[in-house]
């Protein structure tokens, strides 16, 4: 890639950089979208797949399914759940798709979200609700706040007798907020209502136990903070919901098969690489820092929290969440023009195109809420240092001060 100024002084990466392909032209802050996987675990799954090209019969009928086990055992060790609980599937919204699509609903039953909701996910819920008659019931979560309490209040006091079950972001997409999804889940079982929490950003970002938990349904994106290969995630059901819960494509092992996880284990031909490195993932970023994952999501989250200081002193703002609700995430108000541009799931808010286009920053800025607020969403890595930050506040202030000063000129 080229950029159009490339007369200024271009920050540094980190020590860890050189162990991603990323484009070195790229000051890359965008992570939490699709992820990023090292160098070794791109050999690995090379390596995995050639196994499966040189022999196909061996390595499906043979092999794979001592391989599979062993990945969910990982998975759940590294959870806290009992791997008999852990099935693979391609993504978080693939999971949110399989619960939902599984579930009864009866026309005027209620599912409960927040207005942080992920939008695919929205998407297959409106689908649902339109195919059984089951009505969507939104909690109003604020944003900016000041306690994670209001969140679990308001969805509490959105709760009614028609409820059934809730969908819960661990960590919100476009806002980034570490929600309080323990207090939530015990809140809402008193009431006698199941949740789902969409957990897309919280494996590698927070510490997970699913089992302390409880929630009736948990699903975890690897390929985001993991650094797995893309479609790789995994999907934890509680023993006592697992009856009636069927794989979005239903194969060889019927809908209906047990134990539980057989029915999710071929999913018809597929390239199953990306799951299978999903643990190797697990010993490898765990083994770059000393303090292994912990040292990892502490070192990732501080970082996170700098870069959020930075970027409010630069804009003038204040933090819109107290620093307790960050992990490696997070969003920052910007100041809303006056025109919402309409781009859709497939395009980019002039700012990012902008960022990207003139300076060679990948940053995703978006709008959320009601009425629309523009934000700006960093994210944390190892690859990342606070060079990258300080270069994109420079940028955001020197766009801020040309806009003002063409406005004025008007």
């Amino acid at each position: 890639m080229k950029v159009k100024n490339n007369s200024l002084i271009r920050p540094g990466t980190s020590e860890y950089a050189p162990l991603w392909p990323l484009d070195p032209d790229v000051v890359y802050l965008n992570h939490g979208s699709f992820g990023a996987c090292p160098k070794w675990i791109l050999e690995r799954q090379d390596a995995y797949r050639m196994k499966l090209e040189q022999e196909p019969v061996r390595f499906i009928l043979r092999e794979f399914e001592p391989m599979q086990q062993k990945a969910r055992e990982k998975l759940a060790e590294f959870t806290g759940a009992h791997a008999d609980d852990v099935v693979f599937v391609q993504n978080a919204t693939t999971a949110v798709n399989t619960v939902f699509r599984s579930l009864k609903f009866k026309p005027g039953d209620e599912i409960l979200i927040t207005n942080h909701i992920y939008p695919a996910c929205r998407r297959t819920l409106e689908y649902v609700c339109e195919q059984t008659g089951a009505v969507l019931r939104e909690a109003c979560n604020p944003f900016p706040l000041d306690d994670p309490e209001q969140i679990a209040e308001a969805i509490l006091q959105a709760v009614t007798p028609k409820v059934r079950i809730a969908l819960i972001d661990h960590i919100t997409a476009a806002t980034a907020l570490v929600q309080p999804v323990k207090e939530i889940v015990r809140e809402l079982d008193k009431r006698g209502i199941d949740t789902m929490v969409d957990g897309a950003h919280a494996l590698g970002t927070v510490p997970i136990n699913l089992d302390d938990l409880g929630a009736a349904y948990y699903t975890g994106n690897c390929h985001k903070w993991l650094c797995a290969p893309k479609a790789s995630a995994i999907l934890h059901i509680r023993k006592d919901k697992q009856k009636g819960i069927v794989p979005m494509v239903i194969s060889h092992a019927g809908a209906h098969a047990e134990p539980f996880s057989e029915r999710f284990f071929w999913p018809a031909t597929f390239d199953p690489s990306p799951l299978l490195c999903a643990p190797d993932m697990v010993d490898y970023v765990g083994s770059l820092l000393p303090g292994g994952w912990t040292e990892v999501m502490d070192r990732n989250r501080n970082l996170c929290l700098e870069a959020r200081n930075i970027l409010c002193n630069v804009l003038d703002v204040n933090k819109p969440t107290p620093d307790l609700m960050v992990a490696s995430l997070a969003t920052v108000l910007l100041p809303t023009p006056d025109k919402i541009p309409s781009s859709g799931y497939k395009g980019a808010d002039p700012l990012q195109t902008h960022l990207f286009q003139e300076y060679g920053i990948e940053v995703p800025v978006w709008y959320w809420g009601d009425p629309p607020k523009r934000l700006l969403r960093i994210s944390a890595q190892l690859y990342n240092n606070i060079e990258q930050y300080r270069y994109l506040g420079e940028r955001l202030s020197a766009f801020y001060q040309d806009e003002v000063a063409s406005l004025r000129s008007q």
